[in-house]
């Protein structure tokens, strides 16, 4: 199907698919697309990627999916309130992300762009944690090594180079191999691609054989820019030029997307270095809440992904298999419901920090130059006197 929009094609489901998204394929560099559960919901088997999960743990999907979906839309509409500057929306991508997230040891490190709400969830992160990011009162505000998950990256790409020179660490630890063994995984968009970190990064992670896996949500728009402008052939099939394997997954597949992120994984910390994943998915809201899509694809487009919607068939799996009932459905819809008005009241009541804290944490010994640009700012501020006389 090809799409008109802007004056550009846009043929993400034709040009840039070796098959469409519902159709399985076969394992790694022959092409295809690794599906485990059908837009219907239907349960589909893999050569490559065997996966028995037990039902509780698929209901843990879904429910996973579905509380993220919720900080999201509950964060989008506090942005329209003017309680956030912005926000980055990850609406059509939960199962990339949870499904990857879901498929991590604990030790594994995770390189995030600024989309990655869901795997934040995985990892631990009180989802007002990232609402202060987005309302300008921290710098990120939690710790990375004791969630093993990066401060968000707001330059595109740069991520791939951290997670690439992680994992050569890891690699000079002695942490590749045998118990214990440990990996990184770093995300990004198809339009970061362009970008020459990232190719700086797949050079390295290649010629050093690094344990890193590259997590690319292929969610088929660059901003505003289409697939078609930034790669002449699918994604994945780029790793091989570099020198190592590239999938394809059904990025609104959230059993597949936790298949191949479990096995990539695991090669990685074997010592089998990295592995390129394009999650095939779909961003059905805007870039970011600054953005207007509208204004570049056609609404028809948008109803095409509405059926693959990830939570969906996950939903239409759990209820034509009799794994999840009413009742089931019903505690997550309220266990999401009071999560939304705790994001709600904790993103309202945050506190301003003081203006000064922006110099503390700049280095981790004092440092002259930054000292007196603190006085100047200080003095700036005392010029700005209430009533009392107080300016800061």
């Amino acid at each position: 199907m090809t799409v008109e929009s802007g004056g550009a094609t846009t043929a993400a489901l034709q040009d840039h698919a070796s098959q469409a998204p519902g159709t399985p394929g076969t394992p790694g560099e022959a092409g295809g697309l690794v599906q485990l559960l059908t837009p219907e919901g239907e349960r589909t088997d893999h050569p490559g990627y065997p996966l028995d999960l037990p039902a509780a743990d698929i209901r843990g999907l879904y429910r996973d999916m579905l509380l993220v979906r919720r900080i999201d839309t509950e964060a989008i509409s506090l942005q329209r309130q003017g309680e956030l500057g912005i926000w980055a929306s990850l609406l059509g991508q939960e199962a990339a992300q949870i499904g990857s997230a879901r498929a991590l040891a604990a030790h594994d490190m995770v390189f995030p762009t600024y989309r990655e709400h869901g795997v934040a969830w995985c990892r631990g992160i009180d989802p007002a944690k990232l609402l202060e990011l987005y309302r300008g009162v921290s710098h990120g505000g939690w710790a990375p090594e004791e969630h093993k998950f990066g401060l968000y990256t707001i330059v595109i790409g740069s991520q791939t180079l951290h997670a690439t020179g992680y994992a050569m660490g890891i690699q000079r630890d002695g942490a590749v191999g045998g118990d214990g063994a440990e990996a990184a995984i770093v995300y990004f968009g198809d339009g970061a691609t362009s970008q020459g970190d990232v190719n700086e990064s797949f050079v390295w992670a290649s010629v050093f054989n690094a344990p890193v896996v590259f997590f690319c949500q292929n969610n088929q728009w660059a901003i505003s820019e289409p697939l078609e402008r930034q790669s002449r052939i699918p994604l994945y099939q780029r790793a091989r030029g570099f020198g190592f394997p590239g999938l394809r997954v059904d990025g609104n597949d959230v059993l597949a997307c936790y298949a191949v992120t479990k096995k990539a994984m695991q090669a990685a910390r074997e010592g089998q270095g990295p592995t390129f994943i394009e999650a095939f998915t779909y961003r059905m809201g805007a870039h970011t809440t600054t953005d207007d899509p509208t204004r570049y694809r056609l609404a028809s487009e948008l109803e095409m992904w509405k059926l693959k919607d990830p939570i969906e068939r996950v939903r239409a799996y759990l209820v034509r298999t009799g794994q999840a009932g009413p009742e089931f459905f019903a505690e997550v819809d309220a266990e999401a419901d009071q999560l939304g008005s705790r994001v709600r009241e904790a993103c309202r009541t945050m506190s301003d920090p003081p203006p000064l804290a922006i110099f503390d944490n700049v280095y981790t010994e004092p440092d002259a130059i930054v000292a007196a640009e603190r006085e100047q700012f200080a003095a700036y501020l005392d010029s700005f006197v209430d009533g009392e006389g107080e300016g800061r």
